[in-house]
């Protein structure tokens, strides 16, 4: 008796939709709700919907702003055997200015042969010069490695993938490491620097102000092996202005003067820094190609003697970034590099891996 009750409730509603449904569609156009007309600014009005593109059957994605399509391109428009798109045909071709937080690559960058130039790499070589420790011996095979970075922080430029323009502020660090394979693998030595970096770059030049710390330590198991060893306080607090130059892609120039405003154990206030680099400007692929690079650097409290550093192997530059992971051989000819013994001089030759920023 409840289902049929139950039952005739359904069909009566059901009966009752449809006749309303059917004096709707039948009454008058002047009985029927006149729809608002749209008017711009009007805070009554609905906000207007944007929409991506069907991604998923459930539908497209509803935005708030409008959505811009992008033209179709496949991995950063680089086709295999193909032409390089107009962004790397001409790298130093105006663009335009914005702000930008934690960009992606950097305006400077680090000299290639560099020796305190902050990066991470690793050099095994071998010196014929007399041991800093023992006189009577040849220091022979030793491991110097860099563990730092260089990234930019903010700019005010552009945004390519190789040689921005603008106004940026950048960090630095490193610790630059020695290890002596002989003594297992004992500490030498170890480097810290620090900075902050002011630059400005338009076309082919690039200038920068900076201010770096450098101290130099020496190894814990190296003073246990040698306790009799006199250690060198060396520290630096110091300006920098140096100056890049590009007159082929391919190619850049550079040189820097640095003044010391704060120094210890042997420093003296001046310094500086030039040289050379030959690297191929544009993505490489994976075949790489081939890079060499000159470092040179004069010191005051060396009588403005100083080092040469020379580079030369097989690079490969990323198509997202201006970043480099370079395969080569080093000669370092000159005060020694790392500063606790910078009194000291060294005549190397070895194989490296480093990877730029």
């Amino acid at each position: 008796m409840h289902r049929v009750i139950f039952s005739v409730v359904i069909l009566a509603g059901m009966l009752v939709g449809s006749s309303t449904a059917v004096g709707q569609g039948n009454a008058p156009a002047h009985a029927l709700p006149v729809p608002r007309a749209v008017v711009p600014g009007d805070p009554l009005a609905a906000p207007e919907v944007h929409t991506l593109p069907p991604t998923r059957p459930h539908g497209p994605v509803v935005l708030d702003v409008p959505y811009e399509e992008m033209p179709a391109c496949t991995d950063d428009c680089l086709v295999p055997n193909g032409a390089f798109p107009e962004e790397f045909t001409d790298l130093w071709a105006p663009q335009p200015w914005f702000w930008q937080m934690l960009p992606n690559n950097l305006i400077y960058t680090s000299y290639l042969a560099g020796p305190k130039e902050p990066r991470i790499g690793s050099v095994m070589y071998q010196a014929t010069n007399p041991d800093v420790f023992v006189p009577g011996r040849q220091e022979g095979t030793l491991w110097d490695t860099t563990l730092g970075g260089r990234a930019s922080i903010l700019r005010y430029g552009s945004d390519p993938v190789v040689h921005p323009q603008g106004f940026e502020v950048q960090i630095e660090g490193a610790a630059f490491v020695r290890l002596d394979p002989n003594d297992d693998r004992d500490l030498r030595s170890a480097d810290y620097r620090f900075g902050v970096p002011l630059v400005y770059g338009v076309g082919r030049w690039q200038t920068k102000f900076a201010y770096y710390h450098n101290s130099a330590h020496l190894g814990d198991e190296a003073m246990i092996r040698y306790p009799t060893f006199p250690r060198v306080n060396y520290v630096r607090d110091c300006f920098v202005w140096g100056n890049s130059w590009y007159p082929l892609d391919w190619l850049r120039l550079y040189g820097e003067v640095g003044w010391a405003f704060y120094n210890s154990g042997g420093s003296e206030p001046w310094e500086f820094q030039f040289g050379t680099e030959l690297i191929q400007a544009r993505p490489t692929g994976p075949l790489g190609a081939p890079f060499a690079a000159v470092n040179g650097m004069s010191r005051q409290e060396l009588d403005w003697g100083g080092n040469v550093c020379v580079q030369a192997g097989w690079a490969w530059r990323g198509r997202r970034s201006e970043k480099l992971f370079r395969l080569g051989f080093e000669y370092l000819y000159g005060s020694d590099p790392q500063y606790e013994f910078v009194f000291y001089s060294q005549n190397r030759y070895g194989f490296g891996i480093w990877y730029d920023f």
